[in-house]
């Protein structure tokens, strides 16, 4: 039963918009200024690609361990070290000066958005148990709202002091603005009495390693756009300020579609046309990249947001609606955030080799929708009548899974 009304619970939904607003200005805000750091730093692409292949990586090495964090310290005081991990990194970038340096501050920016990624779809569940959809929409739009700001606000500041280091350090502020509001709004940690850890059980299931697959082909197409858009279009001769706000226009849409789609999905138990319509317009905008990326930037760019965002949201709410209890939800979708992020994590890289290899990005922008069309099937199989037989329940826990489990 839920503790409180959503309205009781406004600060917590407040810290947890600020908090989603952190996780990822630190890698959008790196391609417009890509030029700026590979002159100073000596990184080439390969080398730019690792200051979203190293975050990547640590938020999939480091969302397998979530459930243990959360029952060994605690939810609050981990996104509290988590956070402030973040700012500390993210001022440390006002005094680097060399290549290691900026992917030792990666991997930095990347422990801590691990932590809290791992952390707060549990959390979601706990305190907003009626309402997790929507939530979690919000969550996933700020998320989104936070690239966006990363985008646009880093070449900006980069212009008005003269000087990228600037651009980047400036993220330490909401950093520590959501430090300050989690550790005020966000109940204490209750303890759970020791039992058996289903962490181990879970991650044997096929349906699992199925949600990474799905979760790390899509996100992959993220990492890749935000690694490589803003450099595909200064290479066709744009400023580093207007490639910027292309992708903040994504990052916009991402947040929209985040917010709406999970909203209008949550009309009915399958949110698969949903997810089918969200891979729809990421494979029409990746074709446009590949074939014509100059006829309608803005509108290839919105596409890909849009698909990206919603697919995003809802991947996460399909985890969680997967088991009832909050703890065990949580570890779902802290396990596919882990192996999806680590599949998330390569293809920046990748992209830059295929580029090296072929001079350009179509290959790059192909390669994506294949995986597109992976995903698009892979889902057929996540139908809301399989979700306890896949994770093995031995009893439905409410009429709908009751329901279900009968349809199963």
């Amino acid at each position: 039963m839920e503790r409180a009304s959503i309205s009781d619970r406004m600060p917590l939904l407040a810290a947890i918009v600020l908090v989603g607003l952190n996780l990822r200005p630190f890698i959008t805000g790196i391609g417009p200024l890509a030029s700026d750091i590979g002159a100073q730093t000596g990184l080439g692409l390969q080398g730019i690609a690792l200051l979203t292949l190293v975050p990547m990586l640590l938020m999939g090495v480091l969302a397998f361990a979530g459930p243990s964090l959360q029952f060994r310290v605690g939810a609050r005081r981990s996104i509290i070290a988590a956070l402030a991990i973040l700012a500390v990194a993210s001022l440390l970038r006002l005094f680097v000066s060399a290549g290691w340096q900026m992917v030792a501050t990666a991997a930095l920016l990347g422990l801590g958005a691990a932590v809290v990624q791992a952390m707060l779809p549990g959390v979601i569940k706990q305190h907003f148990p009626r309402h997790v959809g929507v939530v979690m929409g919000l969550y996933s739009a700020m998320l989104m709202g936070g690239g966006a700001l990363g985008a646009q606000l880093a070449p900006l500041v980069a212009t008005a002091a003269g000087d990228w280091h600037a651009g980047l350090a400036w993220m330490a502020l909401p950093a520590v603005l959501a430090l300050w509001l989690v550790a005020r709004s966000l109940p204490r940690d209750t303890r759970r009495k020791a039992g058996p850890n289903k962490t181990l059980a879970i991650l044997a299931r096929p349906r699992t390693w199925l949600l990474m697959a799905c979760f790390g082909l899509v996100n992959g197409g993220y990492s890749t756009v935000v690694a490589w858009l803003a450099p595909f279009y200064r290479g066709l001769g744009w400023t580093a300020a207007a490639s910027g706000s292309l992708l903040a226009v994504m990052a916009v849409c991402q947040a929209i579609a985040a917010l709406v789609l999970p909203v209008l999905a949550g009309r009915r138990e399958d949110r698969r046309p949903w997810l089918w319509l969200t891979l729809a317009l990421q494979a029409l905008g990746f074709t446009a990249l590949a074939v014509m990326p100059e006829a309608a930037p803005l509108l290839w760019a919105g596409m890909l947001g849009a698909g990206l965002g919603g697919c995003f949201a809802l991947s996460m709410i399909v985890a969680l609606d997967h088991l009832p209890d909050p703890a065990e939800a949580g570890a779902l979708s802290a396990l596919m955030q882990g192996g999806g992020f680590l599949i998330a994590a390569l293809p920046p890289w990748i992209i830059a080799i295929l580029h090296d290899l072929t001079g350009g990005f179509t290959a790059g922008w192909m390669l994506h929708l294949g995986c597109v069309g992976i995903v698009t099937i892979l889902y057929w199989r996540v139908s809301p009548a399989s979700y306890a037989r896949a994770l093995g329940l031995t009893a439905p826990t409410s009429p709908t899974d009751a329901a279900c489990a009968a349809r199963a």
